[in-house]
């Protein structure tokens, strides 16, 4: 412990040492940099400026010695004899810069204001002021970083340069000149580019900083094996997503570790460096071009308003919750019954957004008295409503879980939401709501049809007559003085946005197929022809998010999710992906189709015409009429059958209130490990 003191003493008296050093040299340098400029005036003739005579010279000594130490004093409160300028930056440049030419400054002012009655047109030449400045501000600067410059030349030639990552550099414009530029000046290498690849023939056999840029796409592999390459950095933020599919494809037949620009925008700003860089992922090789919104209604809908997302901390939920966060609301409220993920999106949001109003609450949307309660406490102006269960396979083992959580937690906070004032209701349904083959596609077209209930009674101005779904004695019963006033100028709008599968999301194929890569193989597809619509987490989101402006009451808006892509193809890129060769490293094995199991997802039902709105990117579905009074009555019996765990009734019931729902096999639930991970696959 004691030698540890000594050690940080040493350390400590070092330092003073070395800054009573460059105080030092600061004082004689700047003493030395005005009689430098005065020498120079008179071309360099020291007895004319030295020459009793020389009324400039006496001005000099009269003024210079109290200014060097004013200007040590200006240095002390810039903070320039604390850096550390073995790792001196623009910061500390700036700071220096600002220091010199502020003390040049009082130089120039005070001389003049002392010595205007002794000297010859009531000032010193012109050229002193100038060159003072100059001289005095290089020597300051020249010998902060010249450490930095002899410390890094040092690190340079101490580096075993064959330990460096050999990196072929895709793109030889702006951005590609940056990480070039970044990776030269890195403060410990650990890269060196040794070829650029770069389409325009014009650039061919050119260098650019010393590198050679040796062809096109189409040189790629033979480079690659030319100058041993390890590591490949797509720098092209500009490129249309064709093009950069093509090249990455390219790029994935190789062993080289890949990795690539996030966007634009850094290159915009200026922040493009290898550490913004970003491994490829299987989204960028999905065979389409990303999905892009404009989001400024956004902004306008969601500026100012307490928002709340039930499901906050899943995979939908918590992007939800960054993008609302990004568009300034007046509070964001996460509710989720899974603490962790809750407290995950709640840590990454306080960092990421400082100033958000947030609040994190734990709890089910089954509970309708803790629905209400936070309801009341809050007065949310907007819900998206992504909490549900998802799994497929898992909710045909639990079809009633699937009931209470999905349609009954739907259905109460939806009530909830209706008699506390909030403006709008976003339900997250899923295009397994369409025709639904197994439980939870039929509990999510439930969710459906219940905000469609919701908005035909409050545009009738029937809201009070929507039942109150209890499973308990009801304390939080909304009309709770019997004067049916909380049923008064309802004005929530209920839509629902359904959306195919989401790539990356709890439960996706992604995960299962890396799973099933790590362990060496074989990776399970269940037909080679089987397709399914996939967005990433981003995008579904945006597209939510800009539905929900468009909301007029009881629309389900049907996202456009591109071209579908075969399950086939996103297998074999992840397999490329993780460095291997499909279907001689990993072996691929198709399981076959189950009964009743789609090659492809449908957006509609047949039913359901298809309505334009003024995006592109987003339809309504005209609603397949059915009769709401029933319907309710039929779901408050589900309900209790759901609550009695009565599973031998649900999908009979199900079937009796979903006209569209065709269970697989009668409803047999798939159990075995197999079946079950390739159910997951479709989903």
């Amino acid at each position: 412990m004691q030698s540890n003191y000594k050690a940080d003493r040493k350390v400590r008296l070092q330092w003073r040492i070395l800054s009573l050093l460059m105080g030092a040299y600061d004082f004689i340098t700047v003493c030395g940099a005005w009689f430098l400029a005065l020498l120079t005036r008179f071309d360099f003739s020291y007895s004319t400026v030295v020459n009793k005579e020389s009324l400039y010279f006496a001005a000099y000594q009269k003024i210079i010695l109290p200014y060097a130490l004013f200007t040590l004093l200006v240095l002390v409160l810039f903070r320039l004899y604390k850096s550390m300028w073995q790792y001196a930056s623009f910061t500390e440049l700036v700071r220096t810069l600002e220091a010199s030419l502020l003390t040049s400054v009082v130089h120039a002012i005070g001389i003049t204001l002392l010595c205007r009655d002794s000297l010859p047109g009531g000032r010193m030449p012109i050229s002193y002021y100038l060159g003072g400045t100059m001289a005095q501000t290089a020597f300051l600067v020249l010998i902060r970083f010249f450490y930095r410059f002899i410390r890094h030349e040092r690190q340079h030639r101490s580096l075993n340069k064959e330990a460096l990552g050999r990196v072929m550099l895709i793109g030889a414009g702006d951005a590609g000149q940056m990480i070039l530029r970044d990776v030269n000046l890195a403060e410990k290498p650990e890269n060196k580019v040794v070829c650029i690849i770069d389409d325009d023939p014009n650039k061919w056999g050119r260098y650019m900083d010393g590198v050679l840029v040796v062809g096109g796409r189409d040189d790629i592999l033979v480079n690659v094996k030319k100058y041993h390459v390890d590591k490949i950095f797509l720098a092209i933020p500009s490129a249309n997503a064709e093009d950069k599919r093509e090249i990455l494809n390219i790029c994935s037949s190789t062993d080289c570790e890949l990795k690539q620009l996030p966007g634009m925008y850094q290159l915009i700003s200026g922040q493009l460096t290898v550490s913004a860089m970003k491994d490829v992922s299987v989204e960028d090789l999905l065979g389409r071009a990303p999905i892009q919104a404009d989001m400024s209604g956004v902004f306008a809908f969601i500026n100012g308003k307490t928002v709340m997302v039930t499901g906050g901390g899943g995979s939908i939920g918590s992007e939800l919750c960054r993008q609302i966060a990004a568009h300034n609301p007046k509070e964001l409220i996460i509710f989720d019954i899974y603490e962790n993920n809750a407290y995950d999106i709640k840590l990454e949001l306080k960092s990421n957004f400082p100033g958000l109003k947030l609040t994190t609450l734990i709890g089910s949307v089954r509970d309708s008295r803790r629905i209400f309660q936070v309801f009341d406490t809050y007065r949310p102006q907007i819900v998206y409503h992504a909490a549900a269960h998802k799994h497929v396979p898992l909710m045909e083992d639990s079809p009633c879980e699937a009931i209470k959580n999905n349609a009954i937690g739907t259905y109460k906070t939806a009530y909830a939401a209706m008699v506390h004032g909030c403006e709008r209701f976003v339900l997250i349904s899923t295009d397994k709501a369409v025709n639904p083959t197994n439980v939870m596609g039929a509990s999510k077209r439930l969710c459906e049809m219940i905000i469609q209930c919701f908005d035909a009674k409050i545009k009738e101005g029937k809201a009070r007559d929507i039942p109150q779904l209890f499973t308990h004695l009801g304390e939080e019963n909304a009309d709770k003085d019997g004067t049916g006033r909380v049923f008064e100028n309802i004005q929530t709008e209920f839509v629902a946005v359904r959306f195919g599968n989401v790539l990356g999301s709890n439960g996706s194929v992604i995960p299962l197929f890396k799973r099933q890569i790590a362990k060496g193989g074989p990776v399970t597809v269940t037909h080679p022809d089987i397709i399914r619509y996939f967005m990433t987490i981003p995008e579904a989101v945006s597209l939510v998010m800009l539905a929900g402006t468009y909301a007029h009451g009881g629309e389900i808006f049907v996202l456009d999710m591109g071209r579908p892509v075969k399950i086939d193809s996103l297998a074999r890129n992840l397999i490329k992906l993780a460095g291997f060769k499909p279907g001689e490293d990993i072996k691929i094995v198709y399981t076959g189709l189950r009964p009743g199991e789609k090659l492809y997802e449908e957006k509609l039902m047949s039913e359901e015409g298809l309505r334009k709105t003024d995006n592109d990117l987003i339809h309504i579905g005209n609603p397949i009429p059915f009769d709401h009074d029933l319907f309710l009555v039929k779901l408050s019996g589900l309900m209790d059958v759901a609550y009695a765990n009565k599973e031998s009734c649900i999908r009979e019931k199900l079937m009796d209130m979903v006209s569209t729902y065709h269970p697989v096999d009668g409803g047999a639930s798939i159990r075995s490990e197999g079946a079950s991970e390739t159910e997951k696959a479709a989903s």
